[in-house]
């Protein structure tokens, strides 16, 4: 009994040790005496151990604080000890006692931190997931690398993956030493990602009024694998998202408003398959059974039902409700909001719902009209705030009007200075006063070009390219101090110096400005332009194997122009009209123009070009048109001239040039889906003689083919693209006898007096950056250009279809590629594939 007594005792003993061994360093059993416990009041708490941590704040996570009375041993050492391990930060915890003092007692406490994380390296995945990673996980440098840092962190990855179809991602995170610090570990995360998974079938329960494959069909994106080796199949779980809320949509514009998703299953069929299995509750398909609008004083109730365009008997579709009362642009909200209702409101109410009817309450709040009060511009950092405020539709004093608003914001995207894509126009309301602030916040984005460029293309081969234009120049600043950085800015102006040259074959150089807004007070625009051009038939590209009397050969063009545009608010504000007079004077000196080869001929004519524009914006534009109808006229010189032109001269007749031109064009832009956008573009020319036995000059004809010229200014010739097939290719040649030194000789002339062109573009944008607006398009194209009106035949045409790049860079304008393939004979031969370059033009 006596040994079994002495064991129980150390036994006893070896327990309290071990205990206090946990709490309070054992080396202090000189200080304390822990085999009986004793109250003592702290007079003192130190942490010691810590580096990156306060300790005040550690000795507030303790719960133990100076003046406080415990027991030693006692619980309260303890419980501190407890709340270190559960922050997780350190990996060891002691609390020691340093000195005992007329019953009070010094602690220490004992921390040893976890390490923290010096440099991160993330392995197995490419650049772009990397940079996903880093920014979800959120692990920076000098963070504590914990246990549950570490599982939250693969937990993240996991889900990141996971969400995007790859079910099998395995994460192996290790701690590796950190030589700069003993304090630093660095983390290598490794991720094995696998392959995302497929979905190799989707299952509908629950559905009688569709089919499982009629609704498969309503999914986008998620699609189960079929034979169809071009249609995705891979399980993406956001986009399985937006696909379920498009099934629910689905239901509800065909009058199915209770249809729901019971339950949906994702079941793992292998490590590679997956299979979605979904339960529906269709439910009854609705009508609607009456509408009742209340509260409607401005307008009456037979005008509501007009502009709602729902009556009773149509089934309750949901999504269209909502769009004629809130989201069309003549929506009712539209209706009151364009007349200065601002604080406007309709709640739509299902007042009864039996059977498969629903009568419709339309509560109306209309509330007073607001005015506007002050029009605030902001981010117009280098454009002055006239520039802007003259375009607006929206001013003091007037009524609030949404349509005003989208108005305003068009014309702000249209002047080119500032982002479109970021232009926000926000309403403040004044309540107290029932008025209403309106603040145009605006980025402003850089848009005049430097051209400094070179390309291969048109007639004579390299051309090089060097020009400025400043589009948003200020005339006013020229003389004064400090606006020179570089140039005067900030009025809306455009000023524009360009000089072309293919060697000695050819050179171009052209100087123009333009003043949007004349005389400051209305939207009257001003132009003036000056250009010289010089070329050489298109053979002396081998210049130096040609005698001296053919190097000599040039088709010289003086030109200038002065023009008037005015802004039309007839038939609508879109129209406007433009005028130009213009001279130019050509020179030929032994060069071949049709029956002309020397002298000088002069053209003085008057423009007259009325045109409608409501594209939503220039580069891009997603929605609206653009037309335009242009005539351009000389004086009819023969019919005031009693002359026997037969018996005249070619030189002779052609010294004054007259004729009538008439050009079309037509735009339309529509927004298929989000970004991707149709382009529908129709042109026509035609060049007409007063007189017929002049007929047409050889000046000023149709060119029809290749890519435009790719960037040359010529003057005396309409150059028109049509891809797919050789520059100038589809031009109608003609010939002619003409008195060369007493000889008869045949020659050749560009005989185009008229051309029609079709277009149609499917456009999808690869980067709408201010910086750099670039998209990818598809097209199909047709055209054909005559000699003479009788063979006009606008579907005998040429047809082309290929894809193409753009690329508009502030600085540099309109870059572009285009490869298309010609189907149709030109001069007996298929044209084939051709490859077209785009400098500066739209085409």
């Amino acid at each position: 009994m006596q040994k079994i007594l002495i064991s129980i005792v150390l036994f006893f003993l070896c327990i309290v040790n071990n205990f206090g061994q946990s709490d309070i360093d054992t080396s202090q059993y000189d200080i304390v005496d822990y085999t009986r416990q004793k109250e003592y009041v702290i007079a003192e708490i130190k942490v010691t151990g810590v580096k990156y941590l306060q300790p005040r704040h550690l000795v507030t996570i303790s719960g133990l604080h100076e003046g406080m009375k415990i027991n030693i041993p006692g619980q309260e050492i303890t419980q501190a000890v407890n709340k270190y391990w559960k922050h997780g930060l350190f990996s060891d915890v002691k609390i020691i006692v340093t000195k005992i003092e007329d019953g009070k007692a010094y602690l220490e406490i004992q921390l040893v931190e976890q390490p923290r994380m010096g440099n991160l390296e993330i392995t197995g995945i490419n650049k772009t997931e990397t940079g996903d990673i880093e920014e979800k996980i959120n692990l920076r440098r000098g963070i504590q690398v914990t246990e549950d840092i570490l599982n939250k962190t693969s937990h993240i990855i996991k889900e990141h993956f996971r969400e995007k179809g790859f079910f099998n991602v395995n994460v192996d995170i290790r701690q590796l030493p950190d030589t700069s610090s003993i304090h630093l570990v660095n983390l290598n995360i490794d991720i094995d990602k696998g392959k995302r998974v497929k979905i190799q079938e989707i299952e509908f329960e629950g559905n009688i009024a569709f089919t499982d494959k009629r609704l498969r069909r309503v999914f986008k994106k998620t699609k189960q694998r079929d034979l169809n080796i071009f249609k995705g199949s891979k399980y993406i779980e956001d986009e399985y998202k937006e696909d379920k809320k498009k099934l629910i949509e689905f239901y509800n514009e065909r009058g199915y408003r209770d249809a729901k998703i019971l339950n949906e299953e994702l079941v793992h069929l292998n490590k590679k398959r997956v299979a979605l299995k979904l339960d529906l509750h269709e439910g009854n398909q609705y009508y609607i059974r009456s509408i009742e609008w209340i509260g409607n004083t401005k307008y009456p109730t037979e005008y509501l039902n007009l502009v709602l365009g729902m009556k009773p008997g149509n089934l309750y579709d949901q999504k269209l409700l909502n769009e004629r009362l809130s989201l069309d642009e003549d929506a009712i909200t539209s209706v009151y909001m364009d007349n200065g209702y601002l604080f406007f409101h309709i709640n739509p109410v299902e007042a009864v719902v039996e059977n498969d009817s629903v009568d419709l309450e339309l509560r109306i709040y209309e509330g007073k009209q607001a005015t506007l009060n002050q029009i605030l511009i902001r981010g117009n950092t280098k454009t002055n705030e006239h520039v802007v405020r003259r375009e607006l539709y929206t001013r003091p004093g007037e009524l609030f009007s949404r349509t005003d608003i989208i108005r305003s914001v068009r014309e702000i995207a249209t002047l080119g200075h500032f982002d479109p894509e970021t232009i926000s126009p926000n309403p403040l309301p004044n309540p107290s006063d029932g008025t209403v602030d309106i603040e145009y916040q605006l980025e402003e984005r850089p848009n005049d070009q430097l051209e400094l460029s070179g390309g291969w293309g048109g007639y004579y081969g390299f051309l090089g390219t060097i020009g400025i234009r400043f589009s948003n120049f200020s005339a006013r600043r020229i003389f004064e101090k400090g606006a020179w950085r570089p140039v005067p800015s900030g009025d809306g102006q455009t000023l524009q110096v360009r000089a072309q040259a293919s060697g000695r074959q050819y050179q171009g150089y052209n100087i123009s400005f333009i003043e949007p807004w004349f005389g400051g007070k209305k939207p009257n625009s001003f132009s003036v332009s000056l250009y010289y051009s010089k070329r050489l038939p298109y053979a002396s590209r081998y210049y130096n194997s040609f005698d001296e009397e053919t190097r000599n050969s040039s088709f010289r063009t003086y030109g200038a122009s002065i023009g008037l545009g005015k802004r039309l608010k007839w038939p609508d504000d879109y129209f406007s009209l433009y005028s130009e007079l213009s001279y130019q004077q050509y020179l030929l000196t032994n060069y071949r123009l049709g029956v002309l080869t020397d002298g000088r001929y002069n053209l003085l004519s008057l423009k007259l070009v009325l045109s409608r524009s409501s594209q939503d914006q220039m580069i891009y534009p997603r929605r609206g048109s653009s037309f335009s109808i242009g005539v351009r006229v000389t004086p009819p010189y023969s019919l005031f001239e009693d002359k026997n032109y037969s018996e005249m001269e070619y030189s002779d007749i052609y010294r004054n040039i007259e004729f009538h031109k008439w050009t079309y064009s037509g735009k339309w832009f529509t927004s298929l889906m989000g970004n991707l956008v149709l382009a529908i573009n129709t042109e026509f020319g035609y060049l007409g003689a007063y007189n017929k036995t002049i007929g047409t000059p050889p000046f000023e004809k149709f060119e029809l083919g290749g890519d435009g010229l790719s960037g040359y200014d010529l003057y005396g010739t309409d150059v028109v693209a049509l891809r797919g097939y050789e520059n100038g290719s589809l031009t109608p040649i003609g010939t002619i006898e003409v008195d060369d030194d007493g000889e008869l000789k045949t020659v050749t002339i560009n005989d185009g007096n008229m051309y029609i062109r079709y277009y149609t573009e499917l456009r999808y944008p690869l980067s709408l950056n201010p910086s750099a607006t670039i998209y990818g398009l598809i097209f199909a194209e047709a055209g054909n250009a005559w000699a003479e009106w009788d063979n006009f035949n606008p579907f005998a045409v040429k047809r082309s279809a290929g894809i193409g790049l753009r690329a508009f860079l502030p600085m540099f304008g309109l870059l572009g590629v285009d490869v298309g393939y010609g189907f149709d004979k030109v001069r007996g031969t298929v044209s084939g594939f051709q490859w077209h370059f785009v400098l500066g033009q739209q085409l």
